[in-house]
């Protein structure tokens, strides 16, 4: 009899022992999962001076507000660029489509800036050229007309 007692004793201490270890390790939450790595900001990251590709850039995270200077298209290809804002930044509140040297005031207030085809573009203290009168344009318009009607007649 004593021989049980002491078998049941020994399995009481057993099993608590075994739950005293086990109860602690319930109550506390297991450890977070090691933090993925994430690219850390470089030194020089932020908003850019100078834009090198085709794309849509955020003015004021992607690159500074300012005036910038291409020496035109590349590739052969006309260069096309437009500035977006308003409301919902999807405003067009200026673009061109050149094969000439261009310079593009894009303003803090801007949301976006797209370029197509355009060399490298750098923020210059050059000013954009003047606007062209009306009737700059509309000579340029009579200049074309005049080329077109000038060609001659289809062979038939």
């Amino acid at each position: 009899m004593r021989c049980r007692r002491t078998m049941i004793l020994a399995t009481a201490v057993l099993a608590a022992g075994a739950l005293s270890v086990a109860a602690p390790a319930a109550a506390d939450p297991a450890a977070p999962p090691a933090p993925s790595e994430t690219a850390a900001p470089k030194p020089g990251d932020g908003p850019k001076t100078s834009i090198e590709e085709d794309g849509t850039y955020a003015v004021g995270t992607d690159i500074v507000p300012g005036n910038y200077a291409s020496e035109g298209p590349r590739d052969g290809s006309p260069c096309y660029w437009k500035r977006s804002g308003g409301e919902n930044g999807t405003e067009t509140l200026d673009n061109a489509l050149t094969k000439k040297p261009a310079i593009v005031v894009i303003a803090p207030t801007d949301k976006s800036f797209r370029t197509t085809s355009c060399q490298t573009w750098r923020l210059t203290d050059q000013a954009p050229p003047p606007p062209r009168s009306p009737w700059e344009i509309l000579g340029g318009i009579g200049q074309m007309a005049g080329r077109v009607g000038s060609a001659p007649p289809p062979a038939g």
